[in-house]
């Protein structure tokens, strides 16, 4: 059974950026796509007639979402099945939970309601930071949303953190049809930082490392490598502004419950040209 890609609607224009890039996304890997709209209001009206029939019910409300978000992907990609779904539970805890039976889960950067001045709502950076699935927010202007830079650019952190997410920067190459540029930055050796714990030879020995399988799975994806000095986070939003997707591994723990993002992630979730994918390593 082919696992779905799932995106989290609500109405908003950032939801609709995201079922774009999710019809897309899912058009490339031959896989189905689910609508989702989550919300508690839902718990209390089920079943509850709209009492003013000028002002429609959070469920009438809803269905409108839905089935707008549905017709959007169908005309996007008409040859993806798309299905709908809605679910009287919190948005962020309703999309985890999907993310159990998905291959991944695709959220705007800001929900319907929230302020504009965010650079992230308070749902994505939740589904990011505790997702066992990778999850893809989608953000940026228009040249990273609409992929017509061609490159995916890889944040490589070390093997414990980053294996997962370089086989999918490599993944998503594949089927895109172009290259990877991955990035390891690397800081002058310090009284803080000695010559064993960073530096440039240091730096390219772990992409070594990182990369030996996926290159080997993926041997036609074009890499180019880039070590650059500085702090990790401005590199990757800076580069972000030519690329159409980051790439970015976070760890997971079992039993813990809360965000479980680094700085760096978190930093570029919330300032990144382009869409950013959190993919989970667990240990």
């Amino acid at each position: 059974m082919t696992l779905p890609l799932v995106v989290g609607v609500d109405g908003s224009d950032c939801s609709l950026q995201a079922v774009d890039w999710a019809a897309d996304e899912a058009a490339r890997h031959d896989v189905p796509l689910r609508l989702v709209y989550a919300s508690m209001w839902e718990r209390y009206e089920s079943g509850v007639p709209g009492i003013d029939e000028e002002r429609p019910s959070e469920r009438v409300l809803a269905e409108h979402i839905v089935a707008s978000a549905a017709d959007r992907a169908a005309r996007r990609a008409p040859d993806v099945k798309v299905t709908t779904d809605i679910l009287p539970e919190d948005p962020a805890d309703a999309l985890l939970r999907e993310g159990n039976n998905a291959c991944l889960v695709v959220t705007g950067s800001r929900g319907r309601g929230e302020l504009k001045g965010l650079f992230l709502g308070s749902v994505g950076l939740a589904v990011a930071g505790r997702s066992y699935c990778p999850v893809v927010v989608v953000r940026g202007d228009p040249a990273g949303l609409a992929g017509t830079h061609e490159r995916i650019l890889l944040g490589a952190g070390g093997p414990a953190s980053g294996g997962a997410a370089a086989r999918f920067a490599f993944r998503e190459a594949a089927v895109r049809g172009c290259p990877v540029e991955v990035v390891r930055a690397w800081r002058r050796p310090t009284v803080d930082a000695p010559a064993q714990e960073g530096g440039e030879p240091q730096a390219s020995a772990l992409l070594d490392e990182l990369l030996r399988g996926p290159a080997a799975d993926y041997p036609d994806v074009r890499v180019r490598i880039v070590t650059a000095e500085g702090p990790a986070h401005r590199i990757l939003v800076h580069r972000s502004a030519a690329a159409d997707l980051v790439v970015l591994g976070a760890r997971r723990r079992h039993g813990h419950r809360g965000l479980q993002l680094g700085r760096v992630v978190h930093a570029v979730l919330h300032q990144a040209d382009c869409p950013v994918a959190v993919v989970p390593q667990i240990g």
